[in-house]
This record gives C-alpha cells, sequence and structure tokens, in this order.
C-alpha cells in the first residue's frame, strides 16, 4: 500500500519523472499506485512550511497542569480575577462580557465538572477553528463565534438535536435549505464543515444587520427572531440581552451564558491547567479533490490505506458513506496530504475498482433523492406546534 512521511522529504538528486509504486491486490483485482517523487517532495516542503509542529510542541510545554489532581474548592477560585478576566473580554471583544453570578456559576460548574470534555473540545478545536477565523474574516464577524460551535454542537458535525437541527451550527432543513445547505438521500450538506460553516456566517450577518448587537444576534440564532422582538416589548423597550434576558425563553436565557463561559475557558485555559490533546489531524493537513465517479468511503479506505474512522471524520457529510457523482454538483473528497498524489496519480484505477465493487452489490444503490420541504412526523404525547 502506499505510504509515506510527508516531512521526510525525497532525494533532491531523482528526477522529476521518477516515481514510487506499489501493487495492491483486492480480491484478485490488481491496481498500480504511483506517485511522483518530485511532487511529493514538493507536497512535503510546503506542508513542512504551512503548519510547524514545533510551535504547537512548544505552546504545550508551556502549560502546566495543577488543578487536574485537585478539586476546584472555594480557596482555588478568584472571583475577583474572575472579573478582571471578563472586563479584558469586554474590552477585546464587541460582545457584552459583564460579570454576574450566574455566569460565574456556569464557569465554575465547567471547571468542576467538564474538565475532561473541555479538554477535549480544545483539542478538536486545532481542527475547525482555522477554518471557522477564516470564514469569520471573510464575511466580518466576530472571530470569537467561533465558540457558537462548541454551544451548538460540541464540534460534533453529525450532531442532531431533537427537533432535527443538524451539523456544526445546527441548522433546521427550512433554513439550511435558504443558505443552499442540501439535503439529499445521500448528502447532508447541513453536517458538511466548510459550506455549513459559510450558511452560518451569513445567517449570523444578516441577523446583526437587523438587531446591530452581536448579543441580540446570537438569541435570534437560537431561538428566532420573533421571540427576540417578543422579548424587548415585554421588557419595556430593552435592547441589552441581560435586560430581554428574563423574556427569552428558557433555553435561550442560558444560551448567552453558556457561549460567554466557553469563551472565557478557552481564552483561559493555560490559566486554569487544561492539559489539552492534539488535535487528530491539523487542518492544514488536509486537502480536497473533486470526485469524477460514484465511490464509498470504505473503497478509499481499502485502495490507499487510510483509517475508515479518519475518512469519516474528514467527510462528515456523506450519510451512507457513499459520495455520489452527479452531474452539476461538486462533491469533494477531503483526504490527508500525504494521500493525495496517490489518489490524483491513480484516479482511473481506484474508480475502476470502485465500480467493479458496486456491482458486487447484492443489492443496487439507493436512488439519488433531493428532499424537499415535506418532513412525515408521527405526532407523541405532549407535542405542540411550536
Amino acid at each position: 500500500l502506499f505510504a509515506c512521511n510527508p516531512l521526510l522529504g525525497q532525494n533532491t538528486e531523482a528526477s522529476e519523472e521518477a516515481s514510487q509504486a506499489v501493487t495492491v491486490l483486492r480480491d484478485s483485482t490488481e491496481i498500480l499506485l504511483k506517485d511522483m517523487a518530485r511532487t511529493r517532495q514538493i507536497d512535503s516542503l510546503w506542508l513542512a512550511a504551512l503548519y510547524d509542529t514545533s510551535r504547537y510542541d512548544e505552546a504545550q510545554e508551556a502549560v502546566q497542569n495543577p488543578w487536574d489532581s485537585v478539586a476546584l474548592h472555594d480557596s482555588l477560585w478568584s472571583t475577583q480575577v474572575f472579573k478582571e478576566r471578563l472586563a479584558d473580554l469586554d474590552a477585546r471583544t464587541p460582545f457584552h462580557v459583564t460579570y454576574n453570578a450566574s455566569l460565574e456559576q456556569i464557569v465554575r460548574g465547567y471547571l468542576k465538572n467538564r474538565r475532561e470534555s473541555m479538554a477535549r473540545l480544545i483539542g478538536l478545536s486545532h481542527y475547525y477553528f482555522p477554518m471557522f477565523e477564516e470564514v469569520m474574516a471573510q464575511y466580518g464577524l466576530p472571530l470569537e463565534m467561533k465558540y457558537l460551535a462548541i454551544v451548538e454542537s460540541a464540534l460534533a458535525p453529525t450532531a442532531t438535536s431533537r427537533v432535527a437541527a443538524r451539523g456544526l451550527w445546527q441548522f433546521m432543513f427550512s433554513t439550511g435549505k435558504y443558505y443552499n445547505l442540501e439535503v439529499s438521500s445521500y448528502v447532508d450538506e447541513r453536517c458538511d464543515p466548510a459550506r455549513s460553516t459559510i450558511a452560518a456566517a451569513q445567517y449570523l450577518k444578516s441577523l446583526y444587520k437587523v438587531f446591530k448587537d452581536w448579543d441580540l444576534a446570537l438569541a435570534a440564532y437560537n431561538s428566532g427572531p420573533g421571540n427576540v422582538t417578543k422579548a424587548i416589548r415585554r421588557s419595556g423597550g430593552y435592547t441589552n440581552y441581560w435586560n430581554i434576558r428574563p423574556f427569552l425563553p428558557k433555553e435561550t436565557a442560558g444560551y448567552l451564558p453558556a457561549f460567554y463561559a466557553t469563551m472565557y475557558l478557552f481564552e483561559y485555559a493555560s490559566e486554569h491547567g487544561f492539559n489539552v490533546e492534539r488535535a487528530q489531524i491539523p487542518q492544514a493537513q488536509t486537502d480536497t479533490i473533486r470526485i469524477a465517479n460514484t465511490i464509498s468511503l470504505r473503497q478509499v479506505s481499502e485502495v490507499i490505506d487510510i483509517d475508515l474512522k479518519t475518512l469519516e471524520f474528514l467527510n462528515p457529510s456523506y450519510k451512507l458513506g457513499i459520495i455520489p457523482f452527479v452531474e452539476g454538483k461538486n462533491y469533494g473528497l477531503r483526504l490527508p496530504l500525504e494521500t493525495i498524489g496517490a489518489f490524483v496519480s491513480n484516479e482511473k484505477a481506484i474508480y475502476a475498482y470502485a465500480a467493479q465493487e458496486f456491482e458486487k452489490r447484492e443489492k443496487p444503490l439507493p436512488k439519488f433523492y433531493k428532499l424537499d420541504t415535506k418532513i412525515r412526523y408521527k405526532i407523541k404525547a405532549g407535542d405542540y406546534l411550536g
């Protein structure tokens, strides 16, 4: 199977036409994988320049972990320091980050009961946050908006709520469709990290144009603009989130405090001694290929020897684990950079193998259906129209 370490590089004296070939046998089908040594060298040099792992390692060495071995007692917590840090966040963000007892209670609760999950999320954020920040900057949103995906989905791209909202940014079917997120029998683009982040940025920007306030835009993102305007009316005309909070739905009343608590813990992670594991694979070490024929993630995993779980992590929007080829659609396969060369240099053989595998299936592949807005739902006791 084709495999290489992108950081080792290649012999610089090798000609550009030099290649490495490996034979793969799948059910007596022989596939010859080869890639140009010179292009692999260029890939590895670019990757080394793009992602300097030493910077991450140095930062980790500076993070001490004095909190993990002891309980969070009152003596280890300073309300005054917490207030000072919130004031700092308030000064350098467009959000109204002000101290209140409920926010302190949430942060202390996270530190006491959710240290392990918060550490995991901080590690996972190293994969998603660079992409989030790029999109937020492109649409003129505060970069701190990236923390919203933590509150919405805990960075699980296939997360589904009890009301069928899906993805990192928890789009309902109709809202996702409005922002061009396609849902079909094979694909749910609400689960596509790149496409759904663009849609979330567009939606948040439109909400800000209406409310002229990022706190209210976040509240509207959670409960809808109508609930926010009702809360403004019921409060007597106040437009500050904390003043209208008692009049918002219960879930939304806790929404911004959770967002602020998450932002605080991420911004001051080292001060609280989080021991952060490195992300499974950095975003900078991946790239996307536009597919030319229908292929499954399992077939890709078998042919170029990539762990299937890694492929599913990188390509979460394909509901059946199959990437369909549909004229006029731009469906892509995201892969680790070190395997891109093997795939691109051997596409015809790989697609031929995939076609052969599909022909062996006892049942044919399901037809491609683009879903409309109709949803069949059986009423249960306690349901209501809202």
